[in-house]
């Protein structure tokens, strides 16, 4: 834990903890959804279009952004063909990563620190980034989540009543995009998505309502992250797959221990 207090480390550490607490309450509207293979997609996406930025000298957060914002835009047209359409985009985004980090000498680094998810090289820039992203997320959500709620719970009442369902849904989809695209650009692909994922599977299994799920969830995303921060650096490994390997050993123990608490009632 001391390593948490190096100055070396503290930008970084702050960079992520911002996501830790803003993509596990994202993760629990898209749990809602059922949209987690969009989620994945997006993610994966968003390292390509990164990669793509860093080829052409550009930036890679606005390159990260500017590929997940085009496929949220096309998310309508994907929707149709069911999970099929996030699979292939999903494929696309993963290959074209790789071959241009495979293909392009200054994209290697940035390719393998976005799938490694190596957060400790991020600097002042990434962490207004960070903190400016998890601020309009929680903003956006205290306005998004009643119509969100109500949209899935009673589908029809939301059209009956007049409300702009289409532009909730776009709103919605874009804050996704956004948020899921800056965090991979600082923290990586599957470090995003186990941050989107595992605190909200826990929280739908564990909480009693919504309010209690989304701060369980909040709070258990945040304990996660100074675990596994702390876990890679005191074993001197990459920051995402320590992660990673962290929320999914903590899911997988409290998943058994419901099934055991289960079988003994």
């Amino acid at each position: 834990m001391d390593a948490l207090f190096d100055p070396l480390f503290q930008l970084p550490f702050a960079t992520g903890f911002a996501y830790a607490l803003c993509l596990p309450a994202l993760g629990m509207y898209l749990q809602l959804r059922e949209e987690w293979i969009a989620a994945l997609a997006l993610a994966q996406v968003s390292a390509f279009g990164a990669l793509a930025a860093a080829a052409l000298n550009a930036s890679v957060m606005m390159g990260a952004a500017a590929a997940t914002l085009a496929a949220a835009a096309a998310k309508g047209h994907l929707a149709r063909r069911g999970a099929t359409g996030w699979i292939l985009l999903l494929l696309f985004g993963w290959s074209g990563a790789l071959l241009l980090a495979a293909n392009l000498p200054l994209a290697e680094p940035l390719g393998r620190a976005l799938l490694d998810g190596q957060l400790y090289f991020t600097g002042a820039v990434h962490l207004g980034v960070g903190v400016a992203a998890a601020a309009v997320a929680f903003g956006a959500l205290a306005k998004l989540s009643r119509p969100l709620l109500l949209e899935r719970l009673l589908p029809g009442f939301l059209e009956a009543s007049g409300a702009p369902v289409r532009r909730l849904r776009l709103a919605f989809d874009l804050l996704a995009a956004v948020v899921i695209a800056l965090a991979t650009a600082s923290i990586g692909v599957m470090a995003t998505f186990a941050l989107l994922y595992t605190p909200s599977v826990m929280a739908y299994r564990f909480a009693p309502n919504w309010r209690t799920g989304l701060f369980g969830a909040v709070l258990s995303g945040a304990a996660l992250y100074v675990v596994g921060f702390s876990l890679a650096l005191a074993l001197d490994q990459p920051f995402g797959p320590v992660l990673v390997g962290a929320a999914v050993a903590v899911t997988a123990l409290s998943m058994s221990g419901s099934v055991r608490a289960a079988r003994g009632r």
